[in-house]
């Protein structure tokens, strides 16, 4: 399959339920999902799960990210030190898509301690569903991806 419907999951402990959740949802709608784990309920360090999954993007390998925390921001921002990502924390369907259609996102951070299953599926169904609009906007995402040399 093609890294264009290929897409890698991480987590840290505190969102595996519903990273696993967000999984088998998108894998229903074709996507290849690359999940990255954890399996164990164990303590773990979320910049390690952030860094890997803004790997596989940054690489290729997936053309999209979904990564998750407590909150979405730690690992939010530790995504976001692998040049080339662009990865927002959403709680909603509008930033959620906005983030693509206006920032060329290529990932998105949820938190699992703040959304609830149902809200964090119609995040992700947002999403996945924009496209970049470019114009103006392709504009202000190089002077992002300038600001990484």
């Amino acid at each position: 399959m093609t890294a264009s419907k290929r897409i890698v999951l991480s987590s840290d402990h505190a969102a595996i339920d519903l990273r696993q959740a967000v999984a088998k949802h998108i894998a229903q709608q074709g996507w290849d999902v690359v999940d990255i784990g954890p399996t164990t309920p164990e303590s773990t360090h979320y910049p390690r799960h952030g860094k890997a999954a803004a790997e596989a993007v940054a690489s290729g390998d997936c053309s999209l990210g979904i990564i998750l925390c407590g909150t979405g921001q730690g690992i939010m921002m530790a995504a976001n030190k692998v040049p080339g990502i662009r990865c927002g924390v959403c709680s909603d369907a509008f930033s959620a898509r906005m983030i693509r259609q206006h920032n060329d996102a290529n990932m998105l951070s949820l938190g699992a301690r703040v959304v609830g299953e149902g809200q964090a599926l119609y995040i992700v169904d947002a999403f996945l569903d924009a496209e970049f609009e470019g114009g103006r906007h392709a504009t202000r995402v190089g002077m992002i991806e300038t600001q990484e040399d």
